[in-house]
């Protein structure tokens, strides 16, 4: 793509380990971004080495060698997962209008930045879209010529959204979770009484603060809105974090390292703004299961899960 230039901003999140954050910020280097808003929490006492691992982390993001506007937002305590990426996103969006966002673990392909920075551009007024991710986790290619879908869902592993759906909807406490659990209105967001059981347990964990996570608020404030994400039908990012000294992603899944493909340009656009019910099923199987369903899944995904097993040994 020698004759695409980012103008948009992006949001590197980092923590600890500094060599899967190498990998993710020489992607960001490639794309040269006019912009760079890194967010990284800090060591946790107990944990020897940490302090050292952070260091070098942030050593990492001092790197830029092409014209760019470095801002950092770093916490010398530990804040936690919860506090320290909502807080940064906050931050983020003090800053700037939109913005595109990687952890440090999440390894995109050099197309996405270039399809995140298209659909900021066209969704920019659209308040029925909350965001576009960089993720599909579909088992087979999605029918059609168009080059994404619309999903309820809200992939994180690289996503991009603006700062008006951020500021005017997230809450990281989920005030008003009460108050949609005791309406039965997440089933009627939700369409059945199933996906509000698995669902409504994990809202009712978060409200409760019993998650350290910030994500599942970000979901949640989309459905109130009743917006929808846009989905590529080309997965852009794979996480390469998934190891024993990750924050949460610490055990192999068939998500896991997925591959990446280039999306094809210019885009070709959907018909209409209308959620892909097919495509957001094979997700709910992949992603959002109850217990007993991911652990048959994975034992169905055995191969798959063996051969990461092996790659992280020999790495």
């Amino acid at each position: 793509m020698p004759d695409f230039g980012l103008r948009t901003a992006v949001v590197l999140i980092i923590f600890n380990r500094p060599d899967t954050t190498a990998r993710v910020f020489a992607e960001i280097a490639k794309a040269k971004p006019p912009r760079l808003l890194v967010i990284g929490d800090g060591p946790r006492g107990d944990r020897q080495g940490e302090m050292e691992q952070v260091a070098k982390a942030r050593e990492i993001v001092q790197r830029v060698d092409w014209l760019c506007t470095v801002q950092t937002n770093f916490s010398d305590v530990n804040l936690g997962c919860k506090k320290r990426v909502s807080s940064g996103i906050d931050w983020v969006f003090s800053q700037v209008d939109e913005a595109i966002i990687l952890e440090d673990d999440c390894l995109p392909e050099p197309s996405f930045f270039r399809f995140c920075e298209e659909m900021l551009e066209r969704y920019r007024a659209d308040l029925r879209v909350g965001m576009i991710s960089g993720d599909n986790f579909q088992t087979d290619p999605i029918p059609g010529a168009d080059s994404y879908y619309f999903s309820k869902y809200c992939h994180i592993w690289g996503w991009a959204s603006w700062k008006d759906r951020w500021v005017e909807s997230y809450d990281v406490g989920m005030a008003q979770w009460p108050r949609v659990r005791d309406t039965g209105q997440l089933a009627d967001m939700l369409g059945g009484s199933g996906p509000a059981r698995y669902w409504g347990k994990i809202f009712s964990r978060v409200h409760r603060g019993e998650v350290d996570t910030w994500d599942y608020q970000w979901v949640f404030a989309n459905w109130l809105q009743g917006r929808l994400s846009v989905m590529p039908t080309v997965n852009l990012v794979s996480n390469i974090g998934f190891r024993p000294d990750a924050t949460h992603t610490n055990s192999l899944t068939e998500l896991a390292d997925l591959p990446t493909m280039p999306m094809a340009f210019p885009l070709q656009h959907p018909v209409g703004l209308l959620r892909n019910t097919r495509a957001d099923r094979v997700s709910a199987k992949r992603c959002f299961q109850p217990l007993w369903r991911r652990i048959y899944g994975r034992v169905k995904g055995w191969p798959r899960i063996l051969s990461q097993k092996i790659k992280h040994v020999l790495a």
